[in-house]
Formats: C-alpha cells, structure tokens, sequence
C-alpha cells in the first residue's frame, strides 16, 4: 500500500466585484510540504468571464492568474516571493485578499498519488 501524503488545497476565484462577493472558480493551488509538491493550474473560460463581467480586460486578468503558475514553480522572473520555499509560497498564493483574484480557504486531506488529487480536484472545483 502506497504511504497517503498530507495536502492542503485551495481554490483560485474570480471576485469580479468583491464587494458584492461574487465569483466564479479559476484554478487550483495544490500543496505538500512533507512531499516537497505544489502544483497550480488555471482555466479561465473567456465566455463566462464576458458574462459575468464585461468591463474587466481578459488578457490582462489572465496574465495575474499566470503569475501565481510562476510564482508556485519558484520562477525567478516571478519575483522575490517566487524564490521562497514551497510552504511560504503557498501560503503566500492562499493569503486572503481583497482583489479581484482570490483564494478559497486552504482545505487538508491525504492522497497516495498528489497528481491524480490534484487532476480530480481540477475537474470538479473549476471545470
């Protein structure tokens, strides 16, 4: 039997307007510190980001969400927070925020194999 591998996760949101505190789901932050693993996917869908809030630039929103893609692979062109151990990454990506892109609270539990959680956790919380 495989060991099971603690994790936290969260969900990247789309708060077009927070202080109306509406949102849609964008991507997920996977982490384990014990198996030295983060991992972050986005999936900005063009069509509902039109309906939900016209006013906003695609291109421009898209490319904050790739920052936290860089900064979770500890890229040196993501800046001094991307040079940062694992943990303090992820606990820099999940800090709460008042900005139109946030993070669910992190969520823990335990998997064998992180990249399957982290696929299935993909297709159910964002596409």
């Amino acid at each position: 039997m495989q060991e099971q591998k603690l994790y936290e996760y969260a969900v990247i949101r789309l708060v077009p307007k927070p202080e109306r505190e509406e949102f849609f789901n964008v991507g997920l932050i996977l982490f384990s510190k014990r198996a030295k693993y983060i991992a972050v996917r986005i999936h900005l869908c063009e069509d509902k980001f039109r309906a939900i809030h016209s006013q906003l630039d695609y291109d421009d929103v898209k490319r904050h969400l790739e920052s936290f893609v860089s900064i979770a692979k500890g890229e040196k062109s993501a800046g001094s927070i991307a040079q940062l151990d694992i943990p303090e990454r992820f606990r820099w990506l999940t800090a709460v925020k008042s900005s139109i892109i946030q993070t669910s609270r992190p969520h823990p539990g335990a998997s064998p194999d992180l990249d399957k959680t982290f696929e299935r956790l993909f297709e159910e919380l964002v596409l």
